[in-house]
């Protein structure tokens, strides 16, 4: 729960604000029901905007805003070290893991190294990496996460992602296989058409209060350009939030997860805009799997990595970049148009 929920709560409802003895994310509740410990990650707390990653302690400062009537200290779960064990689940002796994130988890169930790149594309956009530096982005364009091994999971958000080609295909009248095959027809750079994807305003860059818009639309254009557009537009804005996460991702593999990555049309651009080699994993439930290798690593004692790479987990289709395409010029041409609209 973060400052802003509790600073709701504490306003609008004080009575039950008043009968607050513990503050527990949901899998910190669950573990407390398992073992009987108020405990949490890194992972999960540095999501909370009260626990500092960089630091790694409480920000009580930060919690005072919202009241000083309460021991902040008390109320709060211990955070574990990585490799910690929560307690044994009550009545059946087994050790129960710390728990994580959902995009921690992720990162494990990719086996994430240092210098990759994932892009997870569903209604909206993320792009992360791990890094054993603390991130600092005095922008606020970078979430400056930890991850579940004692390293730091840098991110960058879109709200943008398939919701706009779901739209484009609605406009269209066509369904997903036909949308994908109608972009899949169109030469990379949509004959000049390119679709700003800030529908519903942006969080990255910073346009709450932005529409979508489209540029280069010409008496010949076809459906199939539309649809190019779209999904470049998509993955232009990805892209260029992700460069905020700085150079230590640009030579390590590139990761395609989400909904978008069952996509052909979603594969193909981004591995052409990204110049790079993209992995679609095999396993569509990575947060499971990282929970499982990090299960297994604190249960056997061993190295995170190891375990994902023993299980050969984060491993799939590679699509290759069509050199031929002109990515500095589609990404250059999509810059521009975001330029040029209206704040």
């Amino acid at each position: 729960m973060s400052p802003s929920k509790l600073h709701w709560l504490h306003r609008n409802e004080p009575e039950t604000f008043r009968r607050i003895a513990t503050v527990l994310l949901p899998h910190d509740w669950l573990t407390f029901r398992l073992t009987g410990r108020r405990t949490t990650d890194r992972g999960d707390a540095s999501g909370t905007g009260y626990w500092s990653p960089r630091q790694g302690r409480y920000r009580n400062d930060l919690l005072e805003l919202v009241t000083d009537d309460i021991d902040w200290d008390a109320a709060l779960p211990e955070v574990l070290a990585p490799d910690a064990i929560a307690g044994e689940w009550r009545g059946a002796g087994i050790p129960v893991a710390a728990g994580t994130g959902d995009n921690m988890a992720a990162a494990l169930g990719l086996g994430l190294r240092p210098g990759d790149l994932a892009l997870s594309l569903g209604t909206s956009g993320t792009a992360f990496t791990v890094s054993p530096d603390a991130p600092g982005d005095p922008t606020g364009t970078v979430a400056g996460f930890a991850d579940a091994t004692g390293r730091f999971l840098p991110l960058v958000c879109t709200m943008n992602a398939t919701k706009v080609t779901d739209t484009v295909a609605r406009l269209l009248g066509v369904d997903h296989a036909r949308f994908d095959s109608l972009a899949l027809e169109a030469s990379a750079g949509a004959g000049g058409l390119v679709l700003v994807p800030h529908l519903d305003g942006e969080r990255t860059p910073n346009r709450p209060a932005a529409t979508g818009m489209l540029t280069g639309f010409r008496n010949d254009a076809t459906p199939s350009q539309l649809a190019r557009a779209a999904v470049e537009g998509v993955v232009c804005n990805l892209l260029a939030g992700a460069e905020a996460l700085g150079p230590g991702c640009a030579h390590g593999r590139v990761f395609l997860i989400g909904g978008a990555a069952r996509s052909l049309a979603y594969r193909r651009v981004v591995a052409d805009l990204t110049g790079r080699a993209v992995l679609v994993p095999n396993d569509d439930e990575l947060v499971a799997a990282g929970a499982a290798v990090q299960a297994a690593a604190i249960h056997h004692g061993r190295d995170f990595s190891r375990i994902a790479d023993a299980w050969e987990l984060g491993r799939g289709e590679t699509v290759e970049p069509d050199d031929g395409v002109d990515r500095v010029a589609i990404r250059a041409a999509y810059a521009d148009a975001v330029a040029g609209a209206a704040p």
